[in-house]
């Protein structure tokens, strides 16, 4: 028998086109388990959402609020709910609400704008039984950005705590995330959610390091986050982690990485004067962090920060 794999699709019912698709790309995975799906609809009824992933194929049309929709693909059951965020608003606590109204052996988390390419669920699966000390699984990402398609690998098989310390592998994306039923849950307390993925994955690689298939298995659509442009937000987010993790700042690469962000942070909300403190920080702790260099640039008004998000979506990288 192959483990049942339980799947959670958070939402805030804004973006049904793609909602639709995501949940199209994990019913269409090739896995012969079972497989449930559960949408959480995070600050909208369960009802509108319900409404805009009917008709989904594998998704019963009949599927309400609450009700179980089972299904036949091929050889797996498969099954949509669709329910109410019953935890604290926001993305952990959506997460949070699916893990705990699932039952399967695994679990999985999709985000409502990205999309499973075929295998990703039967290779992570297959990765995961291979070492049954390990209970946390990742693979590589393939970042579309506009009429680009861009493909993000680590070169490894197994990401450790040191590499997320020393980078944040965003390839060790959030979409990609299959993992033990009881080996983890998000942390709620996360400011405006931001980073819950990064600190998730910290502390599973802590525990053993995560096994991950090297290959581009999801595809991670920018240029609809909900966290796009949100800086005060992502300050607030980025100093949690380094409160949360002091290993962070204990490693030069790592640390002036996060420093740089802040610098970057900063200087798009017109901050010139912490830019510069963050940004020298980060030169101090690792001489020519770029990101430090970039954030002088914006604080500066040499180049606007969408701009530079901008150059660096289209290569497949953030800041």
């Amino acid at each position: 028998m192959r483990p049942a794999v339980g799947v959670v699709i958070p939402t805030r019912g804004d973006r049904p086109g793609p909602l639709r698709a995501a949940l199209t790309g994990v019913l269409a995975q090739e896995y012969a388990g079972r497989v449930e799906v559960v949408v959480v609809a995070d600050g909208v009824p369960a009802s509108v959402v319900t409404r805009q992933v009917s008709g989904v194929s594998g998704a019963a049309p009949s599927c309400a609020a609450g009700l179980v929709a089972g299904v036949e693909a091929g050889s797996a059951d498969r099954s949509v709910r669709v329910l109410d965020n019953r935890r604290a608003a926001g993305l952990p606590g959506a997460r949070n609400t699916g893990i705990s109204m699932l039952g399967t052996d695994l679990v999985a988390f999709c985000d409502d704008d990205d999309l499973w390419l075929p295998g990703k669920l039967a290779a992570q699966v297959a990765a995961l039984a291979e070492e049954p000390d390990a209970g946390f699984a990742s693979c590589a990402v393939e970042v579309e950005y506009g009429d680009r398609r861009v493909p993000r690998l680590a070169g490894i098989g197994h990401v450790t705590h040191r590499h997320l310390t020393r980078s944040r592998m965003m390839m060790v994306h959030s979409s990609t995330f299959l993992f033990r039923r009881g080996w983890t849950w998000v942390d709620e307390s996360a400011p405006a959610g931001q980073n819950e993925d990064w600190d998730l994955a910290l502390r599973a690689a802590w525990r053993h390091p995560i096994v991950h298939v090297d290959r581009p298995l999801v595809r991670v659509r920018w240029g609809s986050s909900h966290y796009a442009g949100r800086w005060a937000d992502r300050i607030a987010g980025l100093e949690w982690m380094l409160a949360r993790h002091p290993g962070l700042a204990a490693e030069p690469r790592g640390a002036a990485r996060v420093y740089g962000q802040l610098a970057f942070c900063h200087a798009a909300l017109g901050r010139r004067r912490e830019a510069a403190r963050w940004s020298l920080r980060a030169f101090s702790t690792r001489p020519g962090e770029p990101r430090a260099a970039v954030a002088l640039a914006v604080a500066g008004g040499l180049v606007s920060p969408r701009a530079v998000l901008h150059a660096l979506h289209r290569r497949g990288h953030g800041i």
